[in-house]
């Protein structure tokens, strides 16, 4: 007779969102064919390594965990983006089972088999209605697609994950119904290119409760917003036909907050980077997008010390981030990418004059924030319970993504507040990055 001891599976998960929503499809695999699932490498039977590859540091700290894997447990399989990577997986640690690349569940699975076959028990299997998820259990990322039709001369993800690939729009809406039932109270959609959905699969008609939805971004946020959840945009290109979702934003359908890449604001270091942009037109766009939905939060990420960025065009950089006010702004000195175009343009930019410019952007966006948070005292606001602290809570208003902006710091005794909670608050200080807050009062 066969031994029905679950195997027991380590895992580690690295990188974005997207190799978040990777690891959660393996996680929830392995616990449905009846795996346990272990944080420890002594109690493992063996290790996967959900790895990054983006850029050098994370290529080093993949290499670094797995290494770490390797000499704790011996048994390891590797995927993730650092898989897709040529061989540099095998070259640096040879003794690993198994290599593939991101978004290869089946294959991860396969390989799994191979080294540790199931021993399946229907009655322990079991698997919460939402799958198995690395996020706490109020928010969760959707990924709506793979892969970016971009080519971006800083970036490889094309490379490592390849073309847009959308999900048809009666699958994602299925995964967020469920999400929803199964007690999430936040949706952050993800992917490469947002605003691209369905563009792939020519917006083919899907069905969801019967009911019949073109797979398109506008559709999806449209009926994501009958879901009774906040729904959070990620990565949204400012393409024009984002306009037509602001008025749902308006409306409270969904979140008013749009993370919207913009990288830069020169016409010639655009250009450089391929970025399909240009300030004039985003500065219009986001006065139009103010006009309609005037409470909406704009989040962005840029580059500086780009290749050939003279002080001349970092100034307009500076510029435009005082004309656009954005709220919530990430940025990162110019770093080479194994494999980018990027690393063949000519005069790079000195790391300390890069770092001096790092410097003078986020000491000028830090004032902005401040300033616009400043005008929130005094106002009442609902808000997301992430954690429970001594003297309160630690919860994120609607302009607040997870890990990635800022808190709101809420002083009540009430120990009737779980996390998951929405609760309202009355805002009293605020400094650069977070609000602090007392229960509002009726």
């Amino acid at each position: 007779m066969a031994d029905s001891t679950p195997h027991k599976v380590g895992f580690i998960s690295l990188g974005c969102p997207k190799a978040t929503v990777d690891s959660e499809l393996i996680l929830t695999q392995l616990r449905a064919e009846g795996y346990d699932l272990v944080g420890d490498y002594e109690g493992a039977d063996l290790v996967v390594v959900n790895t990054c590859g983006f850029i050098d540091d994370a290529v080093e700290e993949s290499l670094d965990t797995i290494g770490e894997a390797l000499s704790e447990n011996g048994k390891v399989i590797v995927t993730g983006c650092l898989g897709a990577k040529g061989d540099i997986v095998k070259q640096t640690h040879p003794q690993v089972l198994a290599v593939t690349g991101p978004h290869a569940t089946a294959e991860v699975m396969q390989h799994i088999h191979t080294h540790l076959p199931p021993a399946h028990d229907p009655f322990e299997s079991l698997i919460p209605p939402g799958g198995i998820k690395l996020t706490p259990r109020h928010y969760a990322y959707m990924k709506i697609s793979e892969g970016c039709n971009h080519r971006c001369s800083f970036c490889i993800i094309p490379k490592l994950r390849g073309d847009l690939v959308s999900r048809p729009i009666g699958e994602v809406m299925q995964e967020a119904e469920n999400l929803v039932n199964a007690g999430v109270r936040e949706l952050l959609v993800v992917s490469q290119d947002t605003s691209a959905y369905g563009l792939d699969l020519k917006y083919r008609t899907d069905f969801w409760n019967g009911r019949p939805l073109k797979t398109r971004f506008k559709e999806l946020v449209e009926n994501m917003g009958e879901l009774d959840a906040w729904v959070r945009l990620h990565y949204v290109y400012p393409y024009p036909h984002v306009d037509d979702i602001i008025p749902y934003m308006a409306e409270g359908k969904v979140l008013p907050y749009l993370d919207i890449p913009l990288q830069h604001a020169n016409r010639e270091v655009l250009k450089n980077m391929k970025r399909p942009a240009n300030a004039e037109n985003v500065l219009k766009r986001i006065e139009g997008w103010r006009d309609v939905c005037p409470d909406i939060t704009l989040r962005s990420t840029f580059i500086v010390g780009f290749p050939g960025e003279t002080e001349a065009q970092f100034e307009e950089l500076l510029d435009f981030l005082k004309v656009a006010r954005l709220d919530r702004v990430g940025a990162f000195a110019y770093s080479p990418v194994e494999g980018a175009d990027a690393n063949a343009l000519p005069n790079h930019v000195p790391p300390h004059i890069q770092e001096e410019r790092l410097e003078r952007f986020m000491e000028l966006q830090a004032a902005i924030s401040a300033d616009k948070l400043q005008d929130k005292i005094g106002r009442k606001m609902v808000v997301l319970v992430d954690e429970l602290a001594e003297d309160g809570v630690i919860a994120r208003s609607e302009a607040d993504a997870p890990e990635i902006d800022g808190m709101v710091f809420v002083q009540t005794d009430d120990a009737d507040i779980e996390i998951g909670d929405f609760i309202e608050v009355e805002i009293k200080a605020a400094d650069e990055h977070d609000l602090w807050a007392e229960p509002a009062k009726n």
